[in-house]
């Protein structure tokens, strides 16, 4: 009794704090998405499911979905992708020469603030000759291109931004994954024959697909968000035409533009769903026996 009594003790104020500060937030934002309340009036109107019934009908929500959808299986897949390649690079064999330069070198765009590397890359993307892409392309006889105005292009450009932030944690992440993997497995398979590609898909990726698990639920959460950069790097908050929009920006704009913070709450239970069902989803599919090695 008296070790639970501690116990319970010692996680009193830290419970309290998460009630207050996680929990209350989120209960107060779903009480509001009943209500019509426009931020200025002391007490709330409740409608019920109105607001819901009104975001299932409107096509702003369903465009945000769709480029949801774009973000969550593009993103993950070409920053996974990246950083096993470059991980596996420096570690596979002792690695290479100079690999704790390249994993800073990687790593650097992480310790930049999101807002820091949108308006980088707002340079980077202008749409005439003193953008870097841009003026790159004029100097070689090209046409420049619209990266952030072309309706096909402004979202791939925006997808291939959050994959240059993100790439460096994620290889860190997994090449501690790699490094602890025991290298007697390593030699006993190159023993057999095993080639590196067989050493990596047969014996470095089974051993650790839980951390290759983590950076996709992760991955995967940012995608449901892209709130700083969308709102950085995109036309008018989701532009051109919705072409970039995400849910984050429609409940910004709903919420401080139009004042319809009742509307703007049912968008954010919403997103709050869809971001839990989408972790709940993936740590089902993926589960599998641990291995132990």
């Amino acid at each position: 009794m008296r070790r639970h009594g501690f116990v319970a003790g010692f996680l009193l104020l830290p419970v309290a704090l998460y009630l207050v500060f996680v929990i209350s937030p989120y209960a107060q934002a779903f009480q509001i998405a009943l209500t019509d309340w426009r931020g200025v009036s002391a007490g709330l109107h409740y409608v019920g499911l109105d607001n819901f019934q009104r975001l299932f009908g409107n096509d702003a929500f369903w465009e945000a979905i769709r480029n949801h959808v774009v973000l969550l299986v593009a993103m993950p897949l070409a920053t996974i992708a990246l950083a096993l390649v470059f991980a596996y690079l420096l570690n596979a064999q002792g690695g290479v020469r100079g690999s704790g330069f390249y994993r800073v070198v990687f790593f650097l765009p992480q310790v930049l603030a999101v807002a820091v590397v949108g308006v980088l890359f707002k340079a980077v993307y202008r749409p005439d000759s003193s953008g870097v892409l841009n003026g790159a392309l004029m100097k070689v006889g090209l046409e420049p291109v619209g990266w952030l105005t072309d309706q096909r292009l402004a979202l791939w450009s925006i997808i291939a931004v959050m994959v240059w932030q993100a790439v460096g944690f994620y290889m860190v992440l997994f090449s501690a994954g790699m490094a602890a993997i025991p290298k007697d497995v390593f030699e006993a398979a190159s023993l057999d024959g095993a080639g590196r590609l067989t050493l990596f898909f047969r014996i470095t990726l089974p051993l650790i697909r839980d951390t290759v698990q983590v950076g996709w639920i992760y991955l995967g959460i940012a995608a449901f968000d892209a709130f700083a950069l969308v709102n950085v790097l995109s036309i008018e908050q989701g532009g051109p035409d919705g072409a970039t929009t995400v849910l984050a920006t429609e409940i910004y704009k709903n919420a401080f533009g139009y004042s319809r913070f009742g509307y703007a709450s049912a968008m954010g239970v919403a997103l709050f769903f869809l971001t839990l069902t989408f972790a709940a989803v993936t740590m089902r599919v993926t589960r599998r026996e641990r291995i132990v090695y």
